[in-house]
């Protein structure tokens, strides 16, 4: 008789790594919803010393890149995230190991990736909120989604120097 046993720790965590990447996408379009209805579009409101909630729309990529131009890096920003997702969630299908470091790491990216895909098809542009800062130095205005994808790469790429071949 087969044993199926061998499947379950792959599917687990490969459905594991979907809940993830679900609750960043539900968290990311909840606080970008809340940003819009509470915040003045460009008016900082001071939270805390070095962060500010400051509702901003950014139609390129990070750091604003390609921002300025036509309107055909909305579509290219897409399908971008289209394919960074499926490929992240056919890496996932694929590893044989229940819900660990990489696979999260990779969930928070496919997440973020999709966060902002769901912008980009609705508004046309990223809806962006968080403002940190020092003195007269502001960071780029980020969201939820942004702030998953760092942090899911950050995780790719600690693994990979610290825990090579895993």
């Amino acid at each position: 008789m087969p044993d199926h046993g061998a499947a379950a720790p792959t599917r687990r965590g490969f459905v594991l790594a979907l809940a993830l990447a679900a609750a960043v996408v539900i968290a990311d379009q909840l606080t970008k919803v809340a940003a819009e209805a509470w915040l003045d579009p460009y008016v900082r409101l001071t939270v805390l010393p070095l962060i500010n909630l400051t509702l901003s729309y950014n139609s390129g990529a990070a750091f604003s890149f390609l921002h300025d131009q036509s309107g055909w890096q909305r579509w290219f920003f897409s399908a971008l995230a289209l394919a960074v997702s499926a490929g992240v969630g056919a890496w996932l299908w694929r590893r044989e190991r229940p819900l660990d470091w990489q696979s999260a790491g990779l969930a928070l990216i496919m997440g973020g990736a999709l966060g902002n895909l769901i912008d980009r098809l609705v508004h046309g542009y990223v809806i962006d909120f968080v403002d940190v800062y020092y003195g007269s130095y502001h960071w780029p205005a980020f969201n939820v989604a942004d702030s998953a994808i760092t942090v899911g790469a950050a995780i790719l790429i600690v693994r990979s120097l610290f825990s090579p071949g895993d």
